[in-house]
């Protein structure tokens, strides 16, 4: 873009009748039902509008959210009957899908992919509509998401192909498996509204687990097009959603003391709340993915333009709205002006556009409290001593926000310390390496860091210590949560539980295991039972 401003930006926004016919959703979505013990209940109650962060041109000259559909705004009574849906169907460990064999379950979750699979274009453009996400990122994520589940049932073949045999140690016998931990409550976030979701969906599930799903608050339209493929993949009552305020239904679920597993993508400061709420925390698994203030240490001997090329799609790949997002440019004060000069420049080439453009980087934030943050943040940061390096930044329009980098952020701002979560690029100089050791030690968040130099003994020193404050350092690259076969934890105030896809598995599950002496007895009895196939639990069966 060459000169940046609010006319320029609200320019951007289309007029209705320009948006490509293949873009473009069939119709409005007003969802009506929910899925409850494998039924889709009808709802008449009240619903919220779904306002796409696309705004269009009106007719008065400005410029509105365009409104793509609704969906039901339900309450406890809702919520009490998916809960008490998911208790019956996993019946103390009794039920259809906790006793199934884990051949039965795979079977399952392959016909779900496959009725999933039928519904991609949909739900894609659904991505894109909800929560701004360019198309191309809208398709990888749903691609990723598909590879994610064929990859964890895969992993789970070979978990459970490991177990299938007897162990015998100090005269007994034994044979160990992972058993499911009961009623899982599923939320996940708005920026990976189907990845992220189904990353703590999809082992829960495989691994005999009945839940209960929120969709998140932005993009849970996207979900319609499979409750469908949930019912019919999978016994009813293992699977039952929930469409209502967090904060009305969600301490409220837990506080029944009926969840014995909380997976959430979301704020440690929520999650600190609701695990209070269970009246036996002790009882109460968490796997939580939750804040990062991920920090770039750009050493005087980087290669500045490796450099500026990560940090460029660390900080702002979708926006900014990224856990693993760059938040924190941390450069040494020799090569802070280059930096910021090449920087600013690179970011300059940015296409900002509308999400079903080719080529485009910046895309609308999900709603104008989005750009009002921003806007605080680096007015705050400006009242502080700092200023926007780059022509432009920080100019917004509605929903659409020009990224803006901030030098110099030092502490007391708020962009030092908080996660912006968007398009503001916070930098600071340091002159040694103590101090921007010192921002990772001091900082709540423990996800991931980034370090750019040449020098293998400065590197090395850098390491050693970081390994210890955060759960993955990344040498001359962004942060990322891939390949998922790595694993995806946190320090801190940043996870509980690892995510990746063997670790999830055992995440949702515990093991458990049969023992007898070593008696010719036993060894008849349990040959009996193997052979018989009276218990699905002992079993040698090996899955292909």
């Amino acid at each position: 873009m060459s000169t940046i401003s609010v006319e320029s930006l609200q320019h951007l926004f289309p007029t209705a009748d320009a948006i490509p016919e293949s873009a473009r959703l069939a119709a409005p979505i007003h969802q009506r039902v929910s899925l409850v013990n494998g039924e889709l209940r009808s709802w008449d109650g009240a619903c919220k509008t779904v306002l796409s962060p696309v705004c269009v041109q009106q007719a008065d000259g400005g410029v509105a959210q365009m409104e793509i559909g609704s969906y039901p705004v339900m309450g406890e009574v809702e919520s009490d009957a998916a809960l008490d849906a998911a208790v019956q169907a996993y019946d103390s460990g009794r039920g259809e899908w906790p006793t199934m064999t884990v051949a039965q379950r795979i079977a399952c979750m392959q016909d779900f992919i496959k009725r999933m699979v039928a519904q991609r274009s949909l739900i894609v453009n659904l991505i894109m509509w909800e929560i701004g996400k360019s198309l191309a990122d809208s398709q990888k994520e749903f691609d990723r998401t598909v590879t994610y589940m064929l990859a964890t049932i895969d992993a789970l073949k070979e978990l459970d192909n490991g177990n299938s045999r007897f162990v015998i140690a100090e005269g007994t016998i034994g044979q160990i498996r992972r058993t499911p931990l009961g009623v899982v409550l599923c939320m996940g976030p708005y920026n990976y509204p189907l990845n992220e979701t189904f990353a703590t969906l999809i082992p829960a599930l495989l691994m005999g687990n009945t839940v209960v799903f929120k969709p998140p608050q932005y993009g849970t339209l996207l979900f319609y097009p499979l409750l469908e493929a949930f019912r019919d993949a999978f016994p009813k009552g293992v699977i039952n959603t929930i469409y209502a305020p967090g904060a009305v239904v969600v301490p409220h679920m837990l506080a029944s003391g009926k969840i014995n597993v909380l997976a959430l993508i979301g704020s440690s400061k929520v999650a600190d709340h609701l695990k209070k709420q269970h009246p036996k925390s002790h009882r109460l698994r968490a796997v939580l993915g939750l804040d990062a203030k991920n920090a770039a240490i750009v050493l005087p001997d980087a290669d500045l333009d490796l450099a500026v090329k990560e940090c460029l799609l660390g900080a702002l790949s979708f926006n900014g709205q990224r856990c693993t997002a760059l938040k924190m440019l941390i450069v040494h004060r020799s090569i802070v002006e280059a930096f910021l000069e090449r920087f600013s420049a690179e970011l300059a080439k940015l296409k900002v556009a509308m999400p079903w453009e080719p080529g485009v980087s910046i895309t609308p934030l999900p709603g104008l409290h989005r750009t009002a943050y921003m806007t605080e943040a680096i007015d705050d940061a400006k009242a502080k001593g700092a200023r926007v390096i780059n022509e432009g930044g920080g100019v917004f329009c509605k929903t659409l926000f020009y990224p803006a980098v901030v030098y110099p952020v030092t502490e007391g701002m708020m962009l030092y310390r908080e996660e912006q979560f968007g398009p503001i690029i916070p930098v600071t100089p340091f002159d040694d390496l103590e101090t921007a050791l010192d921002y990772v030690t001091t900082s709540d968040h423990g996800q991931q860091v980034s370090i750019f130099g040449s020098d293998p003994v400065v590197i090395g020193e850098l390491v050693d210590p970081l390994v210890n404050q955060v759960c993955r350092v990344n040498i001359n690259c962004q942060c990322q949560r891939g390949p998922d076969v790595f694993p995806f934890a946190g320090r801190k105030d940043s996870a509980e539980g690892t995510l990746s896809v063997t670790d999830a598995l055992r995440a949702f599950s515990i093991r458990s295991m049969v023992a007898a002496k070593q008696t010719e007895s036993s060894k008849a009895l349990l040959d009996a039972i193997v052979s018989d196939h009276t218990s699905k639990f002992i079993n040698t069966g090996f899955i292909f």
